[in-house]
């Protein structure tokens, strides 16, 4: 592995070190699967969240989200795409989550903040539209947040 891809794979890996305790989250269609997970951004190093400029804290929630062009016999391709997400609160009303994109090497994937309390469900409606293909595909979940 030459020394970019190593760094690549070594700054997602600390991005993403969080989820691996989370469960596997991914929705499969139109030959793409999009992984999804949301988990408080207080679990992520404080070099981590300086390196990409998000606010640590218990009280804020955070949606990762990446599209891979499925292949056969591998993994799979990271690839753009445009993603947007609301959110839907108890009451029924939708805002606009703003994702950014981060590339890292290879690697390409989405994330917004969301400020969220203790207990907190958070529905997520996830659209998704890898760059190339004018289908959408749509994701929603749900996740749980607790802050104390």
């Amino acid at each position: 592995m030459n020394r970019r891809k190593l760094c690549a794979f070594v700054g997602v890996a600390a991005l993403l070190s969080p989820l691996a305790t989370l469960a596997e989250n991914s929705t499969s269609a139109g030959g793409y699967t999009i992984h999804h997970n949301a988990f408080g951004t207080d679990t992520l190093t404080p070099e981590v969240a300086k390196a990409y400029g998000i606010q640590r804290s218990k009280y804020r929630g955070m949606l990762n989200v990446s599209v891979i062009k499925d292949e056969a016999g591998g993994a799979g391709k990271s690839v753009p795409g445009r993603v947007e997400v609301n959110t839907v609160e108890l009451t029924g009303q939708a805002n606009r989550l703003p994702m950014r994109e981060i590339r890292e090497g290879d690697a390409i994937y989405y994330v917004g903040e969301v400020a969220v309390q203790n207990e907190q469900k958070v529905s997520f409606a996830i659209e998704v539209t890898p760059e190339g293909s004018s289908d959408t595909i749509n994701v929603k979940m749900d996740q749980q947040f607790f802050t104390d």
